[in-house]
């Protein structure tokens, strides 16, 4: 065949091999409810977990990001590459902000600069963490109901998932206890890496770990290190969008050692999702584990953004942003409860946590009524009354075959409060049609 053709040959080539890591990973829910917002453009979605646009610091980002400019050589600097743990300035001023969120002295933290690392939202570096401590079989505990996103992530790496019961002050250190014990008993121990928790106004419940809970997590995650370090991941991304009740000390605040827990936040709910920017804040011997696996996939995070919100943080103006979008969150929250006050409480058996904070209510609905993916609610939900939610069994780990299927996460963040009254009463149609 002459060179360049563009015929087919008759000799068929064999298909592709994909890795088990990709088997493992594949089929994402976050993919398919996507799908459904873009092919279903009427739906008011209740499912999305985005971030108020009315809410995006749009003149404050150009104010900044003027100035990062306007000097040549500071413009140089923030559009070259950056490090693998990130830009200094921006790590030195998180000190300072973490130092406010926990209520001390910056002197008083107890970690040094080069222990915070940035990444491409908290989302890399619990991926990150995933990648340096986990091998196929190993054991992550999580809470039942959990993040579904990083369900996935946990599957990809070919981890054992062990779920944990929650209830309304986040999850049970007695059952935490027992959990340790039949791992103990049943020689896995040793399997066990890290413990998984949304402790602020959790993704997918709303609920937060009680104060009382929260140095019982840690002391007996430490009790049980007893043939490798088990790490508590705590996935602090909601800690900023409190509306009102009590204001609790992250659980990496009781870690007096700095040898227990990796603290993971993010700007993209307080600030923008646009910017990419996360950090976490790490014990000293995982510093480098974590960089050299980051180094292997970006060598550093986006430069320019992280350039961008030291230069927000240092100007003081960041706070205020803060108190303006968590202003526009409680009102959104209140009309999605007002709501369902208003069109669930006439349907026996239904029942939604109150949150404090976050983008999220949790609903429950009669044991015979199933939100699934492919079940009469879902279809008529979606397609008939125009309203999408998020199944709360992909907030339970897979091999749980009495997982419950009446959960519902609804999401307050991207519609009006209009909307969310006008979605909540769609709803309500859909939960009326088929219980």
């Amino acid at each position: 065949m002459p060179a360049g053709s563009t015929e087919s040959t008759s000799k068929s080539l064999a298909p592709p091999k994909f890795s088990r890591r990709w088997h493992w990973g594949s089929q994402q829910s976050i993919s398919f409810l996507m799908q459904q917002g873009v092919e279903n453009p009427q739906c008011i979605s209740l499912a999305a977990g985005l971030v108020d646009q009315s809410t995006l610091p749009v003149e404050l980002t150009k104010k900044i990001v003027t100035e990062l400019l306007e000097d040549d050589q500071q413009a140089r600097e923030v559009l070259q590459y950056g490090t693998t743990a990130g830009a200094e300035s921006l790590r030195e001023e998180l000190a300072e902000h973490l130092a406010t969120l926990e209520g001390i002295p910056v002197n008083e933290l107890g970690v040094n600069s080069d222990q915070v690392i940035l990444t491409t939202g908290s989302q890399q570096l619990l991926s990150l963490v995933g990648e340096v401590l986990l091998d196929p079989d190993d054991i992550c505990i999580v809470a039942a109901p959990t993040y579904f996103v990083f369900l996935g992530t946990l599957n990809g790496l070919g981890a054992n998932i062990v779920a944990v019961p929650a209830d309304e002050n986040g999850i049970d250190p007695a059952a935490l206890e027992q959990t340790f014990q039949k791992l103990e008993a049943e020689n896995q121990l040793h399997r066990v890496k890290m413990v998984y928790l949304v402790d602020y106004y959790e993704n997918p419940s709303g609920i937060s770990l009680s104060a009382e809970r929260r140095p019982q997590v840690l002391e007996l995650v430490q009790r049980f290190s007893t043939q490798q370090r088990i790490y508590i991941l705590e996935d602090a991304a909601y800690r900023e969008l409190r509306y009102d009740g009590p204001e609790y000390p992250s659980i990496w605040s009781f870690d007096s050692e700095n040898q227990t827990v990796i603290l993971a936040q993010t700007f993209s709910k307080s600030f923008s999702p646009g910017l990419r920017v996360g950090f976490g804040v790490v014990p000293q011997e995982l510093v480098g584990p974590i960089c050299d696996r980051k180094g292997n996939e970006d060598f550093g995070s986006a430069n320019f953004n992280q350039h961008l919100l030291a230069a927000v943080l240092k100007s003081g103006q960041y706070a205020k942003h803060v108190e303006s979008v968590c202003a526009s969150y409680k009102q959104k929250r209140d009309a999605m409860l007002d709501a369902a006050d208003q069109y669930f409480a006439d349907i026996s058996g239904v029942s939604w946590v109150h949150p404090h904070g976050g983008l999220y209510v949790w609903m429950t609905l009669p044991e015979g009524i199933d939100t699934g993916f492919d079940s009469p609610l879902f279809e008529r939900a979606s397609q008939v009354d125009q309203v999408m939610y998020v199944p709360g069994d992909l907030c339970y780990i897979e091999e749980n075959s009495t997982k419950p299927r009446n959960h519902m996460r609804l999401s307050f963040g991207v519609q009006t409060p209009e909307m969310i009254h006008e979605g909540m009463k769609r709803l309500a149609t859909a939960v009326k049609s088929v219980g």
